[in-house]
């Protein structure tokens, strides 16, 4: 049974009240709080055919989900129940109830079909359940699996009188199981003793014949193999034969119920447990409780719009929020990490570019980890331009810290030659000799500063040069100098001030050089994981339509098998399409194109293939 609930009882996830449906805010805060990929069963069949009791049991309790004892309906709507998955390590199992089909107290049959649609959208495990047997009527009442193909779209390109083919609905359909409640029959064909998932395939083959009542009951059958990539089949005894028991089973224990019944919805449970898969999206997009929800609006939205609910819409819905949110982690990740590993002035701009450069690696790889779908790198671009940006304001930052902290030192280590100079110290003979021996001792103490940053030298030579009219002007009147030795003192001044600025253009010159290496490492190493992003997607793409593939090839198989050669025509055409993609995704490999042009960026152009097509 399960273990402990997330939710103590069931929640309405989709209300149905006078047949228009509405998602309930509630059941949508408990979904969006659910980050663990989930495993979504959804229940579906007649009403008071004991629905609400079976989910119950897979939430490992008697109540919870409403039973009710009457001919009246009692579940409305959609309800949802989320509880730790009793088999799978971090995953979250949702059960969905739905109201029962074919209630006469509703006012429009459509909601019937509309409640069935969203079952097969939102579920990776879709369990039909039915009374009896699986005869010519049970398939009638399955009608509305024959309306899924005009009330789903995989794509949004089709046309609305346009029928897709089943490639388009088994790449993304959940699993089919059916059970069959009191069922009374022995378990046998031609006298021979046949499985519950035999005894359904037998049901589901085609029969012979071209008259349009034949080809009518054909078409649920059809529909199930095709749509459908994965069947399974249940058959239940009665749970008990009193009748005024069976009218309060959740309350009966356990010896009260016949064993059969009790080893049977055991077995079902147990399949679901460990066969029931996490619900996914095309290529591989898992599901977690928040992107479930973003599904569920999604649709109902389209339904209450009279759109028809899009696959391929919704997917694009999600994946613009899912990105944008993923953008957001990786900026808040790379701001975060930055701030904690740099400490303001580095000694030298390289030390900051490395600490930019593991934090980028590491924000590229959230924003890869949580995003996908990412059309033309729209959302790719916009972090690379985003954290290009941030960088550029920390090293804005550090120069300034470096400014600052330089300016205070040396205001500090000068204080007493101002003073100085203030007080005429320097204005007697030998006063200029006085005075550079006082600079070279500034000069000294400077260079002993630890971290001073990488504007240490700027900073020291705009303060030197600062100092040159009032070392002219002590040069001048020092008495003690002849005419030619105070020439010769202000030359070398000069050269010397020459010089200073040389070594500082070659710093500048340095700093730049290493501004642009930065930017190539930074533009190949985010090729290399978007490369390395793009083939997992590839290969995603490939494994799903490979399992389409072999679906395909069963099913055909089944009909030759039966002789019905000319229903595998068109199926021929799919398989045939289908085989042509997979070799043209097989054959692409990881190549790619993408194009930059980081808005602010103040190196771009110089960037080799900046704004240009970049062929990997």
């Amino acid at each position: 049974m399960a273990s402990r609930s997330i939710m103590t009882t069931p929640i309405c996830l989709v209300e149905n009240q006078n047949d228009e449906l509405t998602v309930n805010s509630k059941a949508l805060k408990i979904l969006d709080e659910i980050f663990q990929p989930v495993v979504v069963v959804a229940i579906v069949g007649l009403y008071r055919t004991g629905k609400s009791y079976l989910m119950n049991r897979l939430a490992g309790q008697n109540h919870g989900f409403h039973l009710g004892s009457t001919v009246r309906s009692e579940t409305k709507g959609i309800w949802m129940w989320c509880i730790p998955h009793p088999s799978k390590p971090n995953h979250t199992l949702v059960l969905l109830d739905t109201e029962g089909l074919g209630d006469v107290e509703k006012g429009d049959p459509k909601n019937d079909s509309w409640i069935f649609a969203l079952a097969v959208l939102l579920s990776s495990t879709f369990v039909y359940n039915s009374m009896s047997t699986i005869n010519h009527q049970a398939l009638e009442q399955l009608q509305f699996v024959t309306e899924l193909s005009e009330l789903i779209r995989a794509k949004s390109s089709s046309r609305s009188d346009e029928t897709e083919d089943s490639t388009e609905f088994v790449s993304f359909f959940p699993d089919f199981v059916w059970i069959v409640r009191d069922f009374t029959l022995d378990l046998k064909l031609d006298e021979r003793t046949i499985t519950e998932d035999e005894y359904l395939e037998n049901a589901l083959k085609l029969i012979p014949g071209r008259n349009r009542k034949i080809q009518n009951s054909n078409l649920p059958r059809e529909c199930i193999r095709l749509f459908f990539p994965k069947l399974k089949c249940f058959v239940f005894d009665r749970p008990t034969s009193d009748k005024n028991l069976l009218a309060h089973i959740e309350e009966l224990s356990e010896d009260q119920l016949n064993p059969h019944f009790q080893a049977q919805a055991e077995k079902f449970c147990s399949y679901i447990y460990s066969q029931a898969k996490t619900k996914t999206l095309t290529q591989g997009i898992i599901v977690n409780g928040n992107r479930l929800g973003t599904l569920v609006k999604t649709y109902v939205d389209a339904i209450n719009s009279g759109a028809v609910p899009c696959l391929e819409n919704a997917v694009t819905t999600l994946a613009q929020r899912e990105n944008l949110a993923a953008v957001q982690k990786a900026d808040d990740h790379y701001s975060q990490q930055m701030a904690q590993r740099v400490r303001f002035p580095t000694d030298t701009l390289q030390e900051l570019l490395d600490v930019h450069a593991a934090c980028e690696r590491e924000a590229i790889t959230v924003f890869m980890e949580h995003s996908f779908k990412d059309e033309n790198q729209k959302f790719y671009k916009q972090l690379v331009s985003i954290i290009e940006k941030k960088k550029d304001d920390f090293v804005l930052q550090n120069e300034e810290a470096s400014v600052k902290y330089c300016q205070d030192e040396l205001k500090q280590l000068s204080k007493s030659l101002m003073e100085s100079i203030s007080g005429g110290t320097f204005s007697v003979p030998g006063g200029y000799s006085l005075y550079l021996e006082a600079k070279k001792r500034i000069k000294h103490d400077y260079t002993q500063v630890p971290r001073k940053g990488i504007k240490e030298n700027e900073v020291l030579q705009k303060f030197l040069q600062s100092l040159e009219p009032i070392e002219k002007s002590i040069l001048q009147s020092d008495k003690a100098l002849t005419d030619g030795e105070k020439a010769i003192a202000a030359k070398q001044a000069k050269i010397k001030a020459m010089e200073r600025e040389n070594e500082l253009l070659v710093q500048k010159q340095k700093e730049q050089q290493q501004k642009i290496e930065d930017q190539e490492r930074s533009f190949k190493e985010n090729m290399n994981q978007l490369k390395e992003k793009m083939e997992k997607d590839r290969v995603a793409l490939l494994r799903e339509q490979e399992r389409v593939l072999e679906h395909k090839l069963k099913v055909q198989e089944k009909l030759l098998k039966e002789g019905f050669d000319k229903n595998c025509e068109v199926l021929n055409n799919e398989i045939r399409r289908l085989k042509n993609e997979i070799q043209t995704t097989k054959e692409q490999g990881p190549r790619f194109s993408i194009s930059f042009n980081i808005t602010g960026n103040p190196l771009k152009g110089q960037m080799p293939g900046s704004g240009k097509g970049i062929q990997k």
